[in-house]
């Protein structure tokens, strides 16, 4: 009887989103399962196992990692995305970006490293572009 309402617990908890509103501000870690969307101020750490929105009035200083991220507004920090990153036309980012898919609407401003990748492998792990085109050189 409860494995059935624990289990409708569990689904609705990792398909659930949560909002940060355009007056909040955050100081500390974010972790979620579900999806964020962000419209106020975060200075700290956000991660999820879904997907991230930064809204076009958010302000973030330190680090996203997350499956989906999204971003209309000001990233100052780290951006990994194990999936794909969609940086829209208000998107400022300043810092490195990790991603498998790249998605850049027209406007969008960048000021970092971006690495790509197709695997699983960790940002930390990827090579830099002087690194690739040594192993270019070496084959």
């Amino acid at each position: 009887m409860f494995k059935n309402e624990e289990k409708k617990a569990v689904t609705e908890m990792v398909n659930s989103s949560n909002v940060i509103a355009k007056e909040t501000k955050i100081i500390g870690e974010i972790a979620a399962q579900g999806n964020i969307r962000i419209e106020g101020t975060v200075e700290g750490t956000i991660k999820s196992e879904k997907k991230v929105v930064i809204g076009e009035s958010a302000k973030i200083i330190g680090n996203i990692t997350a499956l989906d991220i999204e971003i209309s507004g000001f990233v100052q920090g780290e951006v990994s995305s194990s999936e794909a990153l969609y940086l829209k036309k208000t998107a400022v980012i300043n810092g490195d970006m990790y991603t498998k898919k790249l998605v850049v609407e027209n406007g969008a401003v960048f000021n970092g490293i971006c690495k790509m990748t197709d695997d699983e492998t960790s940002p930390s792990e990827m090579d830099t572009v002087e690194d690739h085109m040594d192993k270019q050189l070496v084959k």
